[in-house]
């Protein structure tokens, strides 16, 4: 039997990997429906665009789901709190996503300008928004938000909407949004002809560029700039805690200390920018889906550099940061998280087959006659 401080370990780098599971595939659909009306400069090659993601992002889209309904079963406090705080961030998400469906459908049913011009606007709407509001997220989770709980275990938020676009978060937001738009850029240039393949590589280096300046001013302010936590007296994580019952500090670099322990942490951000350089380089030699799967790469390690900035926190609470959550007090009973992983062991390679069957069927490239 899987101990229950093994099976918390093990659902936070399953929750990582669903995390990237979306990113990788939903990020690029994000990113075109973002991309529409820049590179699409005409009613053609915006169909093309969208004829590149129609097969596969309805199942891409499954992927977000799926982090959703984990992230209930097996971080049930950090699902509660988490959509407590981010109530209004996470509603304008759903309300952006919720555009992407009848936008697809709907766009092509009339051929006026208005129309089409109309629901080219409601997809961008759903492809910025979501790629800058969960790059807002994650840079809130470093900052730490303003929750607490009372005696019931009860999570209250006391922030605002407003609170979560501070600067450090807002270069978060454009950390995500620059990497899921190369991600969109090296899938346009693997699905489609000319001259929207040249379009979508100035657009990746543009992409690109930006991203490792984001990044570099992301990573750097979370180690120096705001302000970290750090547990200093907690209970056995083989047990059952009560995430009000441990002692936690906050203070200035208290971030930094993880990678002065740990050197080897400072591999996730160095690999995060040389996996973009190549997939660049890649793309300029006309290498599109070898870029893909570098940027992929990027992403994983973009969500490392997260996850061991954080541990063992997922959710620190800057109002009283005795009450943060962290992946030994906000996991489910061991029953769940053990019933959940043989789930996992026996649909996940399904779910990776089936997945990767679809694109390799729909692996062909798009042109003006593909309708």
């Amino acid at each position: 039997m899987i101990d229950y401080e093994t099976l918390k370990l093990i659902w936070l780098f399953l929750m990582g990997f669903l995390c990237l599971g979306f990113a990788a595939t939903g990020g690029s659909d994000l990113g075109v429906c973002a991309l529409i009306s820049w590179l699409g400069k005409n009613d053609s090659e915006r169909r093309q665009l969208l004829d590149s993601i129609g097969p596969t992002w309805e199942g891409n889209q499954v992927w977000l789901v799926t982090v959703g309904a984990a992230l209930f079963a097996a971080w049930p406090l950090m699902y509660a709190a988490s959509f407590s705080s981010f109530y209004l961030a996470f509603l304008l998400v759903l309300l952006s996503l919720i555009l992407r469906p009848p936008g697809m459908d709907y766009r092509n049913k009339l051929s006026k300008a208005l129309w089409r011009k109309s629901w080219d606007i409601c997809l961008f709407i759903s492809g910025f928004v979501p790629c800058v509001l969960f790059g807002v997220a994650f840079g809130n989770l470093l900052r730490g938000l303003p929750f607490f709980y009372d005696q019931n275990l009860m999570p209250h938020p006391t922030g605002t909407f407003l609170n979560l676009l501070d600067p450090f978060a807002l270069i978060c937001g454009i950390v995500s949004l620059t990497l899921l738009l190369l991600q969109a850029c090296l899938f346009i240039q693997a699905k489609t002809l000319n001259p929207l393949r040249d379009r979508a590589l100035r657009t990746a280096y543009w992409a690109g560029g930006i991203f490792i300046i984001a990044f570099v001013l992301a990573w750097s302010g979370a180690l120096f700039y705001i302000d970290g936590y750090a547990v200093t007296a907690m209970g056995d994580p083989n047990q059952a805690l009560i995430p009000t019952s441990k002692e936690v500090i906050k203070g200035s670099r208290l971030w930094l200390k993880h990678y002065q322990q740990d050197t080897w942490g400072y591999g996730g951000p160095l690999l995060s920018i040389m996996m973009v350089c190549i997939a660049l380089q890649l793309a300029r030699i006309q290498r599109p889906k070898t870029a893909l799967v570098c940027n992929s790469i990027a992403l994983a390690s973009v969500l490392f550099t997260l996850g061991f900035t954080l541990y063992p926190f997922v959710m620190p609470s800057s109002s009283m940061p005795n009450h943060s959550l962290t992946i030994w007090d906000t996991s489910a009973s061991r029953l769940t998280l053990g019933s959940m992983l043989i789930a996992v062991i026996f649909f996940l390679p399904i779910v990776l087959g089936y997945t990767t069957w679809a694109f390799r069927v729909m692996r062909g490239v798009v042109d003006s006659s593909y309708h």
